[in-house]
Formats: C-alpha cells, structure tokens, sequence
C-alpha cells in the first residue's frame, strides 16, 4: 500500500508531538540558523556600520547557492558513507563547515574587511544551501505523505524559532554603537551562533537514517533521471514558473526590511523585541493556522488565500513609512506579515514536497527549492536600487502587486494541469 493510502486517525496533537516530528523540527532549526546569518542579521550589521543601502541590496547575492543548489545536488545522491548513511553523511558534512564558516564571518570588520566578510558569508551560504538540500531529502524520506504537511509546518516552525534566536533574540544584544557597556559585539553574536550551530551537529548525529531506494550507480544516472522524470509530467514547466512566482513580491520587498527598520528610526532592541520576538508568535500561528487548513482543505485552496494575504500584508508595511517610528505601527503591520507569511511558507512548502518523486528526493527538492529561492537571491540584490529610485511607500506596494504573477499561474494550474487527489495534491509514485 502507498503512503497516500494510508489513512491516519490518530488525533491531530499526537501527529505532532511525536518523535518525528521532533526531529524534523530540530532540522528545521539547523537550516534556519545559518540563513538568517548571512541574510537579515548581516544586513542588520551592515546597517549599523553606515554601509550604504545600495551595497546592503547586493549582498543579497552573497546566498546565490540557495538559488543553484539542483547543479551539485546530484552528487549528495551519488556518494555517501554506507556506514553513516546518504542523508546524515552530508547533513554533518555541512554543519561542520557552517561552524567554521560562521566562525570567520564573526572575525572581519565590514568597515575595513567587506570584501572578506562577503567571500565568507558566499562560503556559509554554500554549505547552508548544501545542508538545506540533505536536510529537504531527510524529511521527505522520513515522513509518509499523510505526514507531509504537518511536517513541513513543523519543519518551519524550527526554521522560525532559529531565526528568532540568530536574528531577534542575540540581536537585541548587540550594541547600537561601539560602546558595548553589558552588551555584546557582532562579532561576538557569529561566535555565539557557532557554537549553536555545533550543537545542532551534535543532534544530527544521533537522528535515524531513513529509508531509501537504491542510489544511483553513477553520475550521469543521478543527474539525467531526476530532471526527465519530472519534465515528463503535464505542466512542468509551469510548476517551475508557479513557485518562483508566488513569493516573489513577498521575498523582494522584505529584503530589506532591517534597514527599513534603522533608517526609520527604530532601536536594535526594539527590532529585535518587535520584529523577531513577537513577530516569531505570530509567524508560529499563521503555521498552525495554516497547518491545520492545509489538513481540513487541501494545498489548493490555501494557496490562493495565503497568496492574496501575503500580497496584502507585503503592501501593509507603508503604514510605517506613513506613521513613523511608532511602535504600534510597526507591531501592527510585522504581527500581520509574520501571520500571513507563515501559512504562505507552509502551503509552498507542502506543494514542493508532494509535487516530487521520492525515487529522486534530493535533486528534483533542490530543482523547486532552488526556484523558489530565486527572488530572495537573484532578484532581491537590485531591491536596494528600487528602494533608492521610489521610495519606501512605493518599494512595499510593487512588492505586493508582485504576487499577482503568482495567482495568476495558480489560476492556470487550476484550469490546465491534471488533477491527482487534487484534495491533498499528492502524487501517486
């Protein structure tokens, strides 16, 4: 019988509070980590050290590995440690390089050391987005599709909590100037997250090796197979085009949120507090909320909602602009952002997972995965140069009509695309 016929009836709270799932979620925290390092908490950095905007736009490049992941992914099917195990082989591989990697990022200076700083934080996304594709395979290998959408809520819920701990928690920390007085440095925080970022390691080694298929006997085998499977399949390409679409507003306009946040005023305590901290709650709900429709009524239906939310909640963040450095109206707009994202993040999240052959788990998840990530890393780096030609009022409202693409090939898949269990958007492998 295949997973897509077995029906679960336990009660939806042992679903989730189970060992699997406490598992996926530790992942989830090891893959958050590290990108909220070379992302918003860097950019936060750079802000603070009076580089200018435009230069914060294109160190949004410095994660470009997020974006070609599928070109090396191949080979984490091809070559492992039997005794290991294919997924934990390169999942410990790739914590062991973010701990050094995070670690030289925490010794350079931005003001004298950009350069170096930006070929480290290039170095640390390559091994994040290589433990993001090991970590992608685990889970879809681990959990049976009945699982799958609770999984990936779970997932990002350790996603999220990593980057409230990397990117709103330690930042509060951090000193707004270079008088630290109880405070820490930035270069203290990357050092801190190291040293988590060992731990986690240190989890990896001890959670079970799935079940697989049988590897691929060579190289070309685990490239070519993967790709002419899933280009076979009706409307390939159009899933290819749906998933870079349906953040992308989403990923542009917020890229540059914690310099919004310091050229509007804020404190790096209240970013910090607000931003991470209780925006992280809301983030949480919005994956429960969404968690549980995407249970009641199917990957299909949530994805038109949460899109329109998303594009909404992208536009909201004028208000800021609007009202100044008011702390009701930055917590109004980040608490629904973070609401609205979250059950966004948990539909795409389920639809990539289901819309792969778990006979290919590792390529054809770093394949959408990769697409998926193109408007945070590809096109986020020109957003600092949009920002600079229209404002920040303006900036936020392209970046929600932006989701309009997205809607638009959803709409299509509906009309055009066959549907198999259309209700939960399982394939039948």
């Amino acid at each position: 019988m295949s997973d897509a016929q077995i029906i679960d009836n336990r009660p939806l709270w042992k679903k989730v509070l189970n060992k699997k799932m406490l598992i996926i979620f530790v992942l989830g925290f090891a893959s958050g980590l590290p990108l909220v390092l070379v992302g918003a908490t860097l950019k936060q950095w750079l802000a603070q050290d009076k580089i200018d905007i435009k230069t914060i736009g294109f160190f949004s490049w410095v994660g470009l590995a997020y974006s070609f992941k599928y070109l090396w992914s191949p080979l984490l099917d091809r070559y492992f440690s039997e005794k290991i195990g294919r997924r934990k082989t390169w999942m410990l591989l790739s914590q062991w390089g973010l701990v050094a990697g995070i670690c030289m990022m925490g010794a350079q200076n931005p003001v004298n050391n950009l350069v170096t700083l930006a070929g480290w934080a290039v170095f640390v996304a390559f091994m994040s987005a290589t433990q993001d594709i090991a970590i992608d395979a685990y889970r879809r290998e681990f959990l049976t599709n009945e699982e799958i959408g609770l999984g990936s809520s779970m997932g990002i819920y350790g996603y999220r909590i990593a980057m409230m701990v990397a990117g709103g928690v330690a930042v509060s920390f951090v000193a707004d100037s270079e008088v630290l007085g109880n405070r820490i440095s930035w270069n203290q925080l990357y050092f801190i997250m190291a040293g988590l970022m060992a731990l986690c390691s240190l989890a990896t080694f001890f959670v079970p090796e799935p079940e697989r298929d049988i590897a691929p006997r060579t190289i070309l085998e685990a490239v070519i197979e993967p790709f002419i499977e899933f280009f076979k399949r009706p409307g390939a390409w159009a899933i290819i085009l749906f998933v870079f679409c349906y953040k992308l507003g989403d990923q542009i306009a917020l890229s540059l949120l914690t310099p919004f946040y310091k050229d509007m005023g804020y404190l790096n305590a209240e970013i910090g507090v607000i931003t991470k901290t209780f925006g992280l709650f809301s983030s949480l709900a919005g994956l429960f909320v969404g968690g549980l429709a995407i249970f009641k009524f199917g990957i299909r239906k949530c994805l038109w909602a949460f899109g329109i939310l998303q594009g909404i909640s992208t536009a909201s963040f004028a208000l800021v602009v609007y009202t100044g450095p008011q702390i009701w109206s930055l917590a109004t707009t980040v608490l629904f952002e973070d609401f609205a994202t979250g059950m966004g993040t948990a539909a795409l999240t389920a639809y990539i997972a289901t819309s792969t052959s778990r006979k290919f788990t590792a390529t054809q998840l770093a394949l959408l995965t990769s697409v998926a990530t193109l408007g945070r890393t590809v096109f986020s780096g020109f957003s600092g140069v949009l920002q600079n030609t229209v404002g920040w009022a303006s900036f936020f409202y392209i970046g929600g009509l932006l989701s309009l693409p997205g809607l638009a090939l959803l709409y299509w898949l509906d009309k055009k695309q066959p549907q198999v269990d259309k209700a939960r958007l399982i394939p039948k492998n």
